[in-house]
C-alpha cells in the first residue's frame, strides 16, 4: 500500500498532533496540580466536607481526567502510525481518508462512512439531525 499523502502533509499532521500533545500533557498536569491521580484522588476525598456532594465532584474529577488520557492515548498512537505507510487509511474499508478530514481529527481511524457506520452501530437510538 503505498501513501496517498505527502512528506508536507505529513510534516503538518505530525505538528499538530505533537502540539496537541503538548497541550493535553499540560491539561493534564495543570489539573492534578502535578501530583499523580492517586493523589490527586485522594487530595479530593480529603476536601469535601459533604459525603455526597463529594462523590459527585470526585466521578466529574475523575471522567475529566479519564477523557483526557484517553485523548492522549489516541494522539500517541497517531503519532506512532504516522510512521506506517498505512496512516491516513481506514482501518475498516481500507480507503483513503481525505487529508482534509485528517487536517481536522489527525488521530482519525476510519473515513467519514465507516465511522458513522460504527458510530450508528455504538448508539442505535440517537436522534440524527440532518440539514
Amino acid at each position: 500500500m503505498s501513501t496517498h499523502l505527502t512528506a508536507g502533509q505529513r510534516a503538518l499532521l505530525r505538528a499538530a498532533l505533537e502540539q496537541r500533545q503538548h497541550e493535553l500533557d499540560r491539561r493534564l498536569a495543570a489539573h492534578q496540580n502535578g501530583r499523580s491521580r492517586a493523589e490527586h484522588a485522594r487530595e479530593l476525598a480529603s476536601d469535601a466536607d459533604e459525603p455526597q456532594e463529594h462523590e459527585a465532584e470526585r466521578e466529574v474529577d475523575l471522567a475529566l481526567s479519564d477523557q483526557t488520557l484517553r485523548e492522549l492515548g489516541d494522539v500517541s498512537l497517531a503519532l506512532r502510525r504516522l510512521e506506517q505507510p498505512d496512516y491516513g487509511y481506514c482501518i475498516d474499508c481500507g480507503s483513503r481518508i481525505p487529508f482534509e478530514r485528517l487536517s481536522l481529527e489527525p488521530q482519525a481511524l476510519r473515513c467519514v462512512a465507516c465511522e458513522g457506520a460504527r458510530e450508528r452501530a455504538l448508539h442505535p437510538g440517537a436522534v440524527r439531525h440532518t440539514l
